[in-house]
């Protein structure tokens, strides 16, 4: 047990406070010494964060509040998100981080808007959100009672992706594609799931016929049956020999699972190889528009509504009218 504090006892344990300077020190040896300045509200901080816990509640200022969010509020949501929101929270700690949370205003977001817009105008649209959500649990949490900055501070305008991917195109990256990578791109394509979630399939969600989905989005669950084409794909899936098989469907033949950046890295190769540009995630939308019927593709992409589906589709291939005469 370490020694009773004599001076500063108002300092949290594994802080010390040396020369007007403050530093955050491991309590076991080699004891490293990590400077954290001479702000004290500042050095609370960065204490906190190095020592994975939450700052003092009176420090109000948006780097606190943005601790505590990701240290409660980040882990809950999916993945992909959590990663989105890391790097969009360190955008804006650069310039909200050392301001009192009541001291944001609309035109502080504006201006904010107007800046990351030059650059990326989708991207600032995110981390706008990602404030007003931010704002909102610091309301939630008692740190203010102000209303919050974003409200009425208009986004840029978006336009949806509208990239049909035709036949000739996604063969031509399937031919210039590795076994793994074709098999991620069948899959997507019968199936008509998000990247993640085929990557994520595994072999025992293949059971009583059918391919057992919960989407991580939206955690709409989906049981595909394991009929036709998909039942092709799947036993030439599990035909191939393997140096080891291990519980994931779409895996290299040394077992390893295909991850994220490595299906980046697999299909930029082979789109530049092939001279097509299309993205990944375009596949979801060719399975939606190949159906031919509105309703199938609303049940197998997991769609709440029908009106989502019509626009998803209607964006790509236009919609089909009746000439004059």
């Amino acid at each position: 047990m370490g020694r009773q504090r004599t001076t500063n006892k108002d300092l949290p344990r594994g802080m010390a406070l040396k020369d007007g300077r403050y530093y955050h020190v491991t309590t076991v040896a080699p004891r490293v010494w990590t400077p954290l300045g001479r702000d004290r509200a500042k050095a609370l901080l960065l204490w906190a964060r190095l020592e994975g816990g939450l700052p003092d509640r009176s420090i109000k200022t948006f780097e606190a509040i943005a601790q505590r969010y990701e240290a409660e509020v980040v882990p809950t949501k999916a993945r992909r998100t959590q990663v989105d929101n890391l790097k969009e929270l360190e955008r804006l700690r650069a310039v909200f981080g050392r301001m009192q949370i009541d001291a944001i205003k609309p035109h502080h977001v504006r201006g904010y808007m107007d800046k990351r817009g030059e650059q990326a105008k989708a991207r600032a649209n995110r981390e706008k959100a990602l404030l007003s959500h931010v704002f909102n649990k610091a309301r939630e949490w008692g740190y203010t009672d102000a209303t919050n900055p974003c409200q009425g501070v208009k986004g840029f305008k978006e336009t949806g992706r509208d990239r049909y991917v035709s036949d000739e195109e996604f063969r031509a990256v399937w031919e210039q594609a590795d076994q793994t990578l074709r098999d991620a791109m069948d899959l997507a394509l019968l199936t008509g799931q998000r990247p993640a979630d085929v990557l994520k399939i595994k072999r025992e969600d293949l059971r009583d016929g059918a391919l057992w989905i919960v989407q991580n989005k939206t955690k709409a669950k989906r049981a595909i049956e394991i009929t036709g084409e998909l039942a092709a794909l799947v036993d030439r899936i599990g035909a191939r020999p393997r140096e080891r098989l291990s519980a994931w469907l779409i895996q290299d033949d040394d077992g390893k699972p295909l991850g994220t950046f490595a299906l980046r890295s697999r299909f930029d190769k082979a789109r530049r190889a092939a001279g097509v540009a299309f993205q990944f995630r375009d596949i979801r939308a060719k399975a939606a528009t190949d159906t031919g019927d509105l309703a199938h593709s609303q049940k197998l992409l997991g769609h709440r509504n029908r009106d989502m589906t019509e626009h998803y589709v209607r964006m790509r291939l236009g919609e089909r009218v009746a000439p004059l005469r």
